[in-house]
């Protein structure tokens, strides 16, 4: 015989019979209220949902361009992960290996075989910067 409410006989083995059981309500000590994380250096709604955003993507991005991004306050919606990847996918049609793609008022050198961000650029750094070792550039 189990112990924990179940019957079980031999008479009735294709169903379960359950004793009735004795339930509690949880008591609680108060409602409590949920504060927003104010520490210092928590991540904005934008940031948490872009970095969600690259995790479920098919371009992954290097450590360098995490870093880049989070110092430029560059965070992409699941619009500009969709549109990196298709940039992506026609440069490697084309046979590109390293490219640029512009994408709006942010560049990103991709590695282009390995479907990899390198690193990322805002507008002010586009205007200031010499991009030398592509084979490739799409603007997307």
């Amino acid at each position: 015989m189990i112990t924990n409410g179940l019957n079980f006989n031999a008479a009735n083995a294709g169903r379960l019979q359950f004793a009735a059981a004795q339930l509690k309500p949880v008591e609680t000590s108060g409602a409590q209220a949920v504060q927003p994380n104010a520490a210092a250096g928590a991540k904005s709604f934008g940031a948490v949902l872009s970095d969600v955003l690259m995790r479920e993507s098919s371009m992954t991005f290097s450590a360098h361009a995490q870093k880049r991004m989070t110092s430029r306050g560059i965070n992409l919606n699941a619009g500009d992960h969709a549109r990196l990847d298709s940039a992506c996918s026609k440069l490697s049609q084309k046979g590109a290996r390293e490219a640029l793609v512009l994408l709006d008022d942010k560049a990103f050198l991709v590695s282009v075989k390995n479907r990899t961000v390198i690193t990322a650029l805002d507008k002010n750094e586009i205007r200031q910067n010499v991009f030398t070792n592509i084979d490739g550039a799409v603007i997307a």
